[in-house]
């Protein structure tokens, strides 16, 4: 009875992974650039919007790489979140040598309502063009091409929303190494679920909508309350199949310098996982069906390969020892492909201790983090 039970587990987990491993994420780790639809290039204005908080040394390097963006038609909105530190100043002096760089300054954040969401709204409300180009102060494009591409199915295609990816700069350290998979996993997630005409989440580090739909939907209306969600919750609730595009493209990811320490990596996670609770039921079980599924290969095949050994029944044991190496290649397989299209490099190692250590990432921190009050943005 207790080998059939593990059998059921190893079975079922065995597969749901498959079709979340190749039908679903596959529409990203095998996306065909070659095969997109030339479209004409309307270079309608784009105004790439900014909210900083205290953050005078990231954009002291990305202001100039903004400017450098092979673009005509764009300009670049900063928002300074009550700084306390020395970017008015910055801003001030920037935008003496670069004419097309505009800034709002927020002074005060009202009690009801959320610092980022507040800034954010003021920010759009006079923003010059009606593309809105999203990114945080500690990203870089990583080309002179990101604006062009991660407008374009705005500008060109009728869409109301690009989703884009952001990555993270590969130091050294396992700290990293987990960094670097666990963002491209959920790229993965929200990515090919798009491609597949049900998105359901996007990432302000790289993000484009319109202005006129923020405004038309009262921008974040019934998401105030909520530490976060400015860019994931807003998608949540307003992205569809027919107005939602993506964009895999190396060239059009931005970068970002990844945390150096697990405290800091911890709270920033925290955070992010808290507002996933509020996604929509349906997509609250695309991210759960697969980390459930996950749980089961794992313990089911780990309770297998043990008591197949115990038993010495040595030709189940290789049958399950087999299914878990073709896992594991087929893992590889879509995670480098996937890291190819996205960030235009190699996979880092570590990909099965990393795919392991995913489940203590859902289920503990996640668990932690859904239960978490204290919450906050900076």
């Amino acid at each position: 009875m207790a080998l059939f039970l593990l059998w059921i587990i190893f079975g079922l987990g065995v597969l749901i992974q498959l079709i979340y491993l190749l039908p679903i994420f596959g529409r990203t780790a095998f996306f065909n650039s070659k095969k997109q639809k030339e479209q004409s290039e309307n270079e309608e204005g784009v105004t790439v919007v900014i909210s900083a908080h205290n953050e005078f040394k990231n954009l002291k390097v990305l202001i100039p790489k903004l400017f450098e963006q092979d673009y005509s038609n764009f300009d670049v909105l900063v928002i300074d979140d009550r700084s306390r530190d020395r970017t008015p100043r910055l801003l001030a002096e920037m935008m003496d040598r670069y004419p097309k760089l505009r800034t709002v300054t927020v002074k005060y954040t009202p009690d009801h309502v959320t610092s980022k969401k507040y800034a954010l709204t003021l920010g759009i409300k006079v923003a010059k063009h009606d593309v809105i180009l999203l990114t945080d102060a500690d990203c870089i494009p990583a080309s002179d091409q990101w604006i062009r591409k991660m407008t374009a199915p705005v500008r060109n295609e009728g869409m109301t929303f690009s989703l884009g990816f952001g990555g993270y700069e590969a130091i050294k350290g396992f700290l990293n190494t987990w960094i670097q998979f666990e963002t491209i996993q959920t790229a993965l997630f929200y990515l090919s679920f798009a491609r597949w005409k049900a998105p359901f989440m996007g990432i302000g580090r790289n993000l484009c909508y319109r202005k006129s739909f923020f405004m038309d939907v009262k921008a974040f209306k019934d998401l105030w309350h909520f530490e976060g969600g400015d860019d994931d919750l807003f998608i949540n609730k307003y992205a569809t199949g027919k107005n939602t595009q993506v964009v895999i493209d190396s060239d059009a990811r931005t970068i970002s310098y990844p945390k150096d320490n697990w405290k800091d990596y911890f709270r920033q996670k925290k955070r992010h996982l808290h507002v996933g609770k509020q996604y929509k039921s349906q997509d609250k079980m695309k991210i759960g069906w697969f980390a459930f599924s996950h749980l089961l290969f794992w313990a089911g095949g780990i309770g297998l390969l043990i008591y197949l050994g115990l038993e010495q029944n040595w030709e189940q044991f290789l049958i399950v020892f087999g299914i878990f190496l073709v896992r594991v290649l087929l893992v590889l397989w879509i995670y480098s492909s996937a890291n190819r299209k996205l960030n235009g490099t190699k996979t880092r190692s570590n990909i099965l201790i990393n795919d392991f250590l995913y489940i203590w990432y859902f289920w503990g921190l996640g668990t932690f983090s859904h239960q978490s009050k204290d919450i906050k943005w900076k």
